[in-house]
């Protein structure tokens, strides 16, 4: 999971009520693999815009995107309209 992505997981967490200390638990439960973002996966990301803004993508959509494009793997979406998108990245819906 890129970082941005772990960033918005923590802020809709926190906003939501749940206290810092039990999302720092829930998350260290889930062992995650957390991907720094860095100047290349900015500029990968920035790169997206040109493809996904007609759907209306955040940020954190194309952070996910990228991630799963540049390491060759899945992502999961509960956004069923990823599935519109024409990207060289498997998309899952997680949610029918």
């Amino acid at each position: 999971m890129s970082a941005v992505n772990l960033a918005e997981i923590v802020s809709k967490q926190r906003d939501g009520g749940m206290p810092e200390p039990v999302i720092k638990d829930v998350l260290a439960e889930l062992s995650l693999t957390i991907v720094l973002f860095d100047a290349d996966s900015a500029f990968a990301i920035g790169l997206l815009i040109a493809l996904t803004k007609s759907l209306g993508l955040s940020l954190g959509d194309r952070a996910c995107l990228s991630l799963g494009i540049t390491r060759h793997l899945p992502v999961l979406t509960t956004d069923r309209v990823w599935e519109r998108l024409s990207l060289p990245v498997e998309i899952r819906a997680i949610r029918p």
